[in-house]
């Protein structure tokens, strides 16, 4: 029988209990994984508090899995016994998973089970962001904030993937040389400068086509006075608090304020999923794009691993490993 963290309360890291899961026969639809990796995602310690919106107990840990194909279920076409995939699924921190084959995507050779794992929940919410939802093109001006995390690194990678000039933001100045080594073209310390000062001189005035807006209310102000013409906020996180005010200026500007969730927006299956499977797996594969991981943990150190989450030194992925 496999085993897994399960929470049966809310609280602290230690409600997180390894322990036997009974899931039973493989369901019709589901393609049954063994968990190579699993990486860790804010949200969880959100979820494992109780702070996160609809969760409902008892539940597994871990959003997101690469690992070897078990089984198949009955009618699920695509995927074969033995085969390495990757996704986004509930209840990863475990030896086993059941998964949403629409989830799945086939592991490139050339990526390990650990850069697989820092793929799913990041990079696809930095691609639905930038291109489903902020509609990137080439030669835009990029604002990404956090720019150290799991988000925030993806999209640096996809802004300089697509030819955009970024700048980047972050409390640390660590995690901003860390950016400007992957060619984030400006950084600021948000903590000590004005982000819509550095804009400002930085483009001459015209401002940011595409911001980022993963903080909140701590650094909604600044985000929203670094926007240029047409500039469109698009928001997705609120570690720095939910409720944020603007005024209504920005009609001035044609600013477009867009706010989504890859877990409940339409597109995401129409159009996020089947653009990321053409376009971003072949740059996975040719080594164009690669999965930023910061630190590689077994399965067992999960609680140090939500400790890194809240400590916010790392930039990219914390992942945890099963043994082989």
């Amino acid at each position: 029988m496999a085993k897994g963290y399960r929470v049966a309360a809310f609280g602290g890291p230690e409600v997180m209990v390894w322990e036997s899961l009974d899931l039973g026969e493989l369901a019709p639809g589901a393609v049954r994984v063994r968990v190579g990796a699993s990486g860790i995602n804010f949200a969880e310690t959100r979820m494992r508090a109780g702070d996160y919106s609809g969760q409902e107990l008892p539940f597994v840990m871990g959003m997101e899995v690469a690992g070897t194909v078990e089984a198949v279920g009955a009618g699920v076409t695509g995927f074969n016994e033995g085969e390495r995939v990757f996704g986004r699924v509930r209840g990863a921190h475990a030896e086993v998973v059941d998964c949403d084959p629409d989830h799945l995507m086939l592991l490139p050779d050339n990526l390990s089970f650990a850069q697989g794992a820092a793929i799913p929940v990041g990079w696809l919410t930095a691609w639905h962001a930038l291109y489903t939802v902020g509609r990137m093109k080439a030669g835009d001006r990029i604002l990404v904030e956090a720019v150290g995390g799991s988000v925030g690194s993806a999209a640096l990678a996809l802004a300089k993937q697509a030819g955009c000039w970024a700048l980047g933001t972050a409390s640390r100045d660590d995690k901003l040389a860390q950016a400007t080594s992957m060619g984030c073209d400006a950084v600021v310390n948000y903590t000590r400068d004005s982000v819509s000062e550095q804009v400002a001189a930085l483009t001459d005035g015209q401002g940011m086509d595409i911001g980022l807006m993963t903080i909140g209310d701590a650094t909604a102000g600044e985000l929203i006075d670094s926007m240029g013409m047409d500039g469109r906020v698009v928001m997705f996180g609120s570690t720095g608090g939910r409720d944020i005010t603007f005024n209504l200026r920005i009609g001035i500007l044609n600013i477009q304020l867009l706010s989504m969730s890859i877990s409940t927006s339409p597109a995401f299956m129409t159009q996020t999923m089947p653009d990321f499977r053409a376009r971003a797996l072949p740059l996975f594969a040719s080594g164009e794009l690669v999965p930023v991981v910061d630190t590689v943990l077994p399965m067992s150190e999960l609680v140090r691993a939500h400790e890194m989450v809240d400590e916010r030194t790392h930039f990219g992925k914390v992942i945890l490993v099963n043994d082989e």
